[in-house]
């Protein structure tokens, strides 16, 4: 959600005088866009990373107040839940060794982390939902301290007027309910930031949407949920659930989530946060005192406040981002798809794969999202959750016969994106001996049909095998999750099951 917010009472007057600041911030937008008042190219990413804190025997430690005070640094932040963190890494330009710098900062910063959360008998931990959380962390009580959190949950319980619902049918089946968004917090994952100009906005968009779908079944990393195996990735049936505001009323009306794949490719950025304010209603109605048509008529910049906090309120997988540096307004796409981990390695892999598709795929002469139909995006997308990295996806066939395939992910990366990231990755000037060494962890991924929740799922099931009952086989596979992470080896080559003692 970005800045912090005060939490206070609303009144009727509130709603109606943000919904009209919204649109004169979408008024305001349009203008910096015609204007053409956007920064310029710069080739710029940037990258956060939601994290778990876990004891010893790797259940979650609720304790980060003090494993940030102990950090002090303000690349580490507050999430949602008490057991979680975030990292961010400042952004970098997209050229030369920016894969191999990236590793380094991670593990440096990952583990002065670990070191500090241990002065607190905590540790960090890589993974996209951790399989040892329970139903009963999931209470508002575990929230983080802040205003900004208590107050989104009190705005998301008042409009949803009920319990939340989840309810996965996987390998096997949950079904519970939440009085609170906690269970949101279960869901760590990977953010990558791309500053794109106007000009060239819907493109890149289109094409992450596009690839969102290769983008989970190789990352895959979240096939456990309070004790169920459900999807090989189950973070976007959690968050849609976790943040879904629309009784069943509304569901059955067809009123879209508020985490929410979208419905159609776009030609423009202000397609995006035109959508939001149609069919979002707001969550946290705070002005400010800025009058942005006002600062836009003087030749300022306007903040547009308004617009950016909604914004954070719709949980797009693919978001467009405004923002001012030094400024200069400039616009970001922010790829929330993948999972957190497994290791550093596999997730500056899993950048490279991204960065280099989205460049290779926004310059093509016939786009695939010209040639493939959002609702195959879609169900690619959901393919992919259930399935992992054994997915099946359409895509369009190679030529100009038209029409779409369905083919299995691995064959389709191998035979064809990956060298279309390669020629990204190229095309951004990044190193070549980085390229290869990242997308070749990629390669063998799909060769060995193995990623992180292949190799949580088959390490369980060993578990269980052995002996062991549902906790503790998924306490011992969650404690050697976390030594293989320490160790650093892509996920690819982690041997299966528990070592003897």
């Amino acid at each position: 959600m970005g800045e912090k917010v005060v939490a206070g009472a609303f009144d009727l007057s509130d709603r109606q005088k943000y919904r009209k600041k919204l649109h004169q911030c979408l008024e305001a937008l349009s203008g910096l866009l015609a204007e053409r008042r956007f920064d310029r190219p710069r080739n710029l990413m940037g990258m956060e990373i939601e994290l778990n804190l876990t004891g010893a025997d790797a259940m979650p430690k609720m304790l980060n107040g003090e494993v940030l005070e102990r950090i002090a640094s303000h690349d580490f932040q507050t999430e949602l839940g008490m057991f979680n963190l975030e990292v961010n890494i400042v952004p970098h330009h997209l050229s030369g060794r920016v894969l191999d710098q990236l590793a380094e900062e991670l593990r440096t910063g990952l583990g002065y982390a670990d070191r500090k959360a241990g002065e607190v008998d905590a540790g960090i931990m890589m993974i996209g939902i951790l399989p040892t959380l329970g139903r009963d962390d999931m209470v508002r009580s575990n929230l983080s301290d802040g205003d900004r959190y208590a107050l989104l949950n009190d705005q998301m319980v008042a409009a949803r007027g009920e319990d939340f619902a989840v309810d996965i049918e996987g390998v096997e089946r949950l079904v519970c309910s939440a009085g609170s968004i906690t269970p949101e917090a279960a869901c760590t994952s990977l953010q990558l930031h791309l500053q794109v100009t106007p000009e060239r906005f819907a493109a890149v968009w289109n094409a992450a949407q596009a690839v969102a779908a290769v983008q989970v079944a190789l990352g895959a990393n979240s096939p456990f949920l309070f004790d169920r195996e459900l999807w090989r990735e189950s973070r976007p049936p959690l968050f849609e659930q976790a943040t879904d505001t629309r009784p069943p009323e509304l569901r059955n009306q067809g009123v879209r989530p508020r985490t929410w794949f979208g419905e159609q490719w776009i030609g423009s950025v202000r397609e995006l946060f035109e959508e939001n304010l149609r069919y979002f209603p707001p969550l946290l109605p705070i002005c400010d005192e800025e009058e942005p048509l006002r600062v836009l008529a003087d030749g300022g910049v306007p903040q547009l406040k308004e617009l950016v906090l909604h914004n954070g309120t719709v949980y797009r997988w693919n978001r467009p981002v405004y923002g001012i540096v030094d400024g200069v307004p400039h616009l970001r796409v922010e790829n929330r798809v993948l999972p957190a981990g497994p290791t550093v390695a596999d997730v500056i892999a899993n950048t490279a794969l991204y960065y280099g598709l989205v460049r290779a795929l926004a310059e093509e002469s016939r786009p695939v999202w010209t040639r493939m139909p959002f609702a195959a995006a879609a169900e690619n997308f959901e393919t992919a959750c259930r399935r992992g990295i054994e997915a099946e996806l359409l895509w369009p066939r190679p030529g100009r016969s038209g029409g779409l395939a369905r083919t299995p992910v691995t064959k389709l990366v191998r035979d064809e994106l990956l060298p279309l990231a390669a020629a990204g990755l190229d095309a951004w000037n990044v190193e070549p001996a980085d390229r290869d060494h990242y997308l070749g962890i990629i390669e063998e991924r799909c060769k060995r049909r193995t990623n992180g929740a292949s190799w949580q799922a088959d390490t369980y099931h060993r578990a269980r095998e052995a002996g062991l009952d549902r906790g503790a086989a998924l306490a011992a596979m969650t404690r050697r999750y976390g030594e293989l992470m320490q160790g650093g080896d892509p996920v690819h080559s982690w041997p299966a099951g528990i070592p003897a003692p």
